[in-house]
């Protein structure tokens, strides 16, 4: 267990390790292109890894291993689980942009292990995500560098 968070923490080194700002000194004109997304595999109970998602989340978290991937366009895009006390479970497949600090849902998980396509596939600020604390969390201590919003 200890080992997969390890491992998941290592992500995030290696996809957004420099907070300098990248300067194209071929092309300065040349626009951030998000590349296209291709949903993964829904996510199987043996390939999550629960994080904390700090004393202000009553619920249980997790990331699916499988899932991850850091694309060319410099984003990290996961399945996000979270299961209530209760038994009631949200799945979601999502993506953080390192550079703009901001997070992306692409799709939402269905009861029967499928996914539809979010309806609003916005980037918005991580800050703005709402009440979503534990995306804030993973992206904060887990898949961002150290120099999280001026830390």
């Amino acid at each position: 267990m200890k080992l997969r968070l390890v491992i998941l923490s290592l992500v995030g080194l290696v996809a957004c390790s420099s907070n300098e700002k990248f300067v194209d000194t071929f092309d300065n004109n040349k626009n951030w292109v998000e590349i296209q997304t291709q949903l993964p595999h829904y996510p199987e109970p043996e390939n999550l890894v629960e994080f904390d998602a700090g004393p202000a989340n009553d619920m249980q978290h997790y990331v699916d291993t499988q899932s991850i991937a850091i694309g060319e366009d410099g984003v990290i895009r996961f399945a996000l689980i979270s299961k209530s006390s209760e038994g009631a479970e949200n799945v979601s497949f999502e993506g953080i942009r390192c550079r703009t600090r901001e997070r992306k849902r692409y799709a939402i998980g269905r009861l029967n292990k499928t996914w539809v396509h979010s309806r609003q596939p916005e980037w918005q600020l991580l800050n703005n995500a709402g009440q979503n604390h534990a995306l804030r969390e993973l992206a904060r201590f887990y898949f961002l560098s150290t120099r999280y919003h001026g830390e």
